[in-house]
């Protein structure tokens, strides 16, 4: 079942206790004309967050877990161009007035919770606060950023360098070590057959940097998956941190 369709009733929403970065280190003001509209869900694997071409109705901020904007081709085949995790949210395509799904977004990895609200109610806070905007801005600019590097990443590296970018990414986005994850999904993920993701999933095993279980993967040498995946990660996660700072009160 989709998100949109599991919203529950409101409660209260500490700021300090929020588990969205986004929502945590706004100004308490834009927080506050945000919190009234905000409803706790849960965001299971699998979850429809967004429907490529479907009305933007409303967003989500993740407090848990991980999110993939899939690039939808002919034929219905996806392939990731980002991953979300609590760090953002999605429905951000607002932010550049667009009002239907450019992409599919889908939960994926361990079960969490997310905070949803009226893309209507968000579009009001928007205008009513340039505060609020700007801070929203900062998150699209960031993201965009990681879809650079995908594009490169896509371009120019092997399904093995690939696949060490986007554990890299994953693993920034959940707690512990631990990647729940199949080789399908993996696949599907960086549009590359099962097969190529098989061989090189042995491939980083074999040099230490990951062990491999039914349906997870754990992480063992980060710092050698770094080196792999090279200059396409690092540069748009060293940009959310200078364009994150939580804003002053």
């Amino acid at each position: 079942m989709a998100v949109a369709e599991q919203l529950g009733d409101r409660e209260c929403l500490a700021q300090a206790d929020i588990g969205n970065l986004l929502l945590r280190f706004m100004t308490p003001a834009d927080y506050a004309l945000l919190r009234p509209h905000l409803r706790r869900v849960p965001v299971c694997n699998g979850d429809v967050l967004g429907r490529h071409g479907a009305p933007i109705e409303r967003v989500c901020f993740l407090e848990g877990g991980i999110a993939g904007f899939l690039n939808v081709l002919e034929g219905g085949r996806r392939v990731a161009i980002g991953l979300l995790g609590r760090e953002g949210f999605a429905g951000w395509p607002l932010l550049i007035d667009l009002d239907r799904w450019p992409h599919d977004v889908v939960a994926r990895g361990p079960n969490a919770t997310a905070l949803a609200m009226q893309a209507a109610d968000l579009r009001v806070a928007l205008d009513s606060s340039e505060t609020l905007r700007s801070f929203l801005a900062r998150y699209v600019s960031a993201f965009v950023a990681q879809m650079t590097g995908t594009l490169t990443s896509n371009l120019v590296q092997t399904v093995e360098e690939r696949t060490a970018r986007w554990l890299l990414m994953y693993h920034d986005r959940i707690d512990g070590d631990e990647v729940v994850i199949t080789h399908d999904e993996l696949g599907a993920m960086l549009g590359a057959r099962r097969a190529s993701i098989t061989d090189a999933l042995h491939r980083l095993e074999g040099a230490g940097g990951i062990k491999s279980g039914r349906g997870k993967l754990l992480i063992r040498d980060r710092a050698g998956l770094m080196a792999l995946a090279g200059a396409t990660y690092g540069p748009a996660e060293a940009e959310y941190r200078r364009l994150m700072t939580p804003l002053p009160s």
